[in-house]
């Protein structure tokens, strides 16, 4: 049976989220609670795992990762949360809040 590979949400201490990717969940968050790797998370302890998923394979777990560090706080948090619906109203570009943020 193949190992399986998780894409992994941590909170911060600064309630900052960090986004990865492994195929040894359990050793990959006492890493990060530890501080033993030199990263984002280092300097932000303690971390808390907030939401995982289960994927086949690295290539699909990687891309889940790059995919949802390039989401919003509000879509993490709704993908933390479960609220699928709010998820997907989050993921539709509202274009005049965009407009007023660029003219300002």
């Amino acid at each position: 049976m193949a190992r399986p590979f998780f894409t992994y949400i941590l909170r911060c201490s600064d309630r900052s989220y960090y986004v990865g990717h492994t195929d040894e969940l359990e050793r990959r968050l006492a890493e990060h609670e530890t501080g033993a790797t030199c990263g984002y998370t280092a300097a932000r302890r303690p971390v808390q795992l907030v939401w995982f998923q289960e994927f086949l394979t690295r290539e699909e777990a990687k891309a889940a990762e790059a995919q949802i560090k390039k989401w919003s706080r509000r879509k993490k948090e709704a993908l933390i949360e479960g609220r699928m619906e709010e998820l997907r109203a989050a993921a539709r570009k509202d274009w005049v809040s965009y407009r007023q943020r660029r003219a300002g």
